[in-house]
């Protein structure tokens, strides 16, 4: 039982923390200062969440590791987030739509966790789920700016939406690893937050002028550890340091 709860957790952490990583690129690199800022903080706050969750998932086994050894000595067939999250930046607007599909369903899913019987799921919810109300108000106002912008921003968008929406079905699977702790109000559903998220999404697309995808299919595997050569690019950077120095206290 103990194993599934640290396998469900470690879904939760490596969301976050790969997705942290992703908007941490675009230090330097943003297409104006205030998202110099913007995006990198949002990726520290993503980070911080996958922080408290390692951490717990490291107490409950029974070798007890640490925050840095389930972020950083891990391989890349160990980590069990979803595929969108690791999708390469490519442009502002595949960051912006990737961050506005990812932290509406987070949203959802950490306001149906503030009823979980666990008190640390419910701690990390309530801090985690006002930080994602202002990543959607972030990402969303800058879908629709792109949306409803010049021809170029709103062909930017509609690439980012081809080749993005395809992964977004992955977010709403229940794996085996989490359904024993759905049954018994410790973790939330994913699958039953499909609805509200796909209203949401498709209200500020609308203000975006963009057509809701009406295709069906999903690229996934990122929960059983079969992830893209992009995941393990970013992994060689993120883990870098740690394993040139094992042990060391910095």
């Amino acid at each position: 039982m103990s194993s599934n709860l640290t396998q469900a957790l470690l879904e939760l952490a490596d969301d976050n923390l790969i997705l942290g990583h992703r908007l941490s690129e675009w230090c330097g690199h943003a297409p104006m200062l205030e998202e110099d800022l913007a995006l990198p903080n949002m990726g520290l706050d993503l980070i911080g969440t996958a922080r408290t969750l390692y951490s717990y998932a490291g107490t409950i086994e029974s070798n007890n590791k640490s925050e840095d050894d389930l972020a950083f000595l891990r391989d890349e067939r160990e980590f069990l987030n979803c595929l969108l999250v690791e999708r390469p930046n490519v442009n502002f607007a595949h960051t912006v739509l990737k961050q506005l599909y990812f932290s509406t369903f987070m949203k959802l899913y950490w306001n149906e966790a503030l009823n979980s019987k666990d008190e640390i799921i419910v701690g990390v919810a309530g801090k985690a789920k006002k930080e994602m109300s202002y990543h959607i108000r972030h990402s969303g106002e800058w879908v629709i700016r792109l949306g409803d912008g010049t021809t170029e921003s709103n062909k930017k968008l509609l690439e980012a939406v081809d080749a993005l929406h395809i992964y977004t079905n992955e977010l709403f699977f229940d794996t085996p690893n989490n359904i024993y702790f759905i049954k018994k109000d410790i973790l939330p559903s994913r699958k039953a937050l499909k609805s509200k998220w796909e209203k949401e999404i498709n209200s500020i697309f609308k203000m975006a002028f963009v057509p809701y995808p009406e295709f069906e299919g999903e690229l996934s595997g990122g929960r059983l550890g079969l992830h893209g050569e992009e995941l393990g690019h970013l992994l060689a950077s993120m883990q870098s340091v740690h394993r040139a120095h094992p042990g060391a206290k910095w």
